[in-house]
């Protein structure tokens, strides 16, 4: 690329960069095992590149089964001109062949030449990781996206990015459907973004993904928690009449659980819990206004049963069904209802 992004000294302090906004440099190290930010990472720097420079040359080489000297083979300036882009696939498991040329490479990079590494982890190449960063190229670390709140977010962020709205209770009902998996919760985003006309709605997520086990998981435990047995009871067995594992559904009761007993036992302004419980405030609004309808007697019995659930499902029961039945049943009793 520019000249000046070829003149980076190894001194120079590392450039964390976020997967969404990455931009192509000399050397970039798109680190982290969640292989989808990798992809969506990788994806946006060979598009912006071939923005700025439609000739670019684009190579891909697996540095597992490298060869001596292709790199340089692949970065050599040609006759014409064009701009280079180089993604190497699988650093983690590189070869020594790789790790010299690439320390040979980062030394003196070409100017019109841009290097993507993709790392999904590991020890592995940790020489090659340091030199990248100590030469204060940008590193992208894709990590998997574990908490609700960062699904959350990451859902937020596509559809502001698409210019299109999601209401926030859309946003969580989306991620309790298809966050189990990033890149099917990426697909849903898409989907919506591009079949809905207004703002997305709980009710539009559930008619497209309301039939999926996670989200019939949660409004099992959103009908508990709200101290509205029938409604739970007749949800859960739907479920588990079309096939649904009592595991995820002791596992949704069991989220929805933690997420009132910390927001019960914590003290400030809904903004203040968030910021140190790492949730979204809406999250933390909508657990202040379910947690009225507890004691904290009716919360630790409630618990308890879920612990007890889960184990049972997991093996320690002959009837995983039973299990279930029952804590849902002890949750619901023990909420009041308003």
């Amino acid at each position: 690329m520019a000249a000046a992004q070829a003149a980076r000294t190894k001194s120079a302090p590392s450039n964390v960069a976020s997967w969404r906004d990455v931009s192509p440099a000399g050397v970039v190290l798109v680190g982290g095992p969640e292989e989808y930010l990798g992809i969506r990472a990788m994806d946006h720097i060979r598009a912006q590149v071939r923005t700025a420079f439609p000739d670019v040359e684009v190579s891909r080489l697996a540095a597992g089964s490298y060869e001596a000297g292709t790199l340089a083979m692949n970065v050599s300036p040609s006759l014409f001109g064009e701009h280079k882009l180089i993604e190497v696939e699988g650093v983690e498991g590189m070869n020594d062949a790789f790790l010299a040329d690439a320390l040979a490479y980062l030394s003196r990079p070409e100017p019109d030449a841009v290097l993507v590494l993709r790392h999904a982890g590991g020890v592995r190449g940790k020489k090659l990781l340091d030199a990248v960063k100590a030469g204060g190229w940008p590193v992208v670390d894709c990590q998997p996206l574990k908490k609700d709140a960062d699904k959350a977010a990451f859902v937020t962020a596509e559809f502001r990015a698409a210019g299109r709205k999601i209401t926030s209770d859309a946003v969580q009902t989306l991620v309790n459907a298809v966050g189990a998996n990033l890149s099917e919760l990426a697909a849903a985003c898409s989907q919506l973004i591009a079949d809905a006309t207004g703002a997305v709605t709980p009710e539009l997520v559930d008619r497209y993904y309301g039939g999926r086990i996670e989200a019939t998981a949660f409004k099992v435990a959103d009908a508990a928690m709200a101290g509205n047995g029938p409604l739970a009871l007749s949800t859960l067995r739907h479920a588990l009449a079309t096939g649904a594992d009592p595991v995820p559904l002791v596992a949704a009761l069991a989220a929805k659980l933690r997420t009132l007993a910390k927001v019960a036992g914590a003290q400030g302004s809904s903004a203040q819990i968030a910021r140190e419980l790492g949730m979204q405030p809406w999250l933390v609004e909508q657990a202040q206004r379910d947690v009225r309808r507890w004691t904290p007697e009716g919360l630790v019995r409630a618990i308890q049963a879920t612990a007890e659930a889960d184990a049972q499902v997991k093996g320690l029961s002959r009837d995983p069904v039973y299990a279930v039945e029952h804590a849902v049943t002890v949750i619901a009793t023990s909420a009041q209802r308003h």
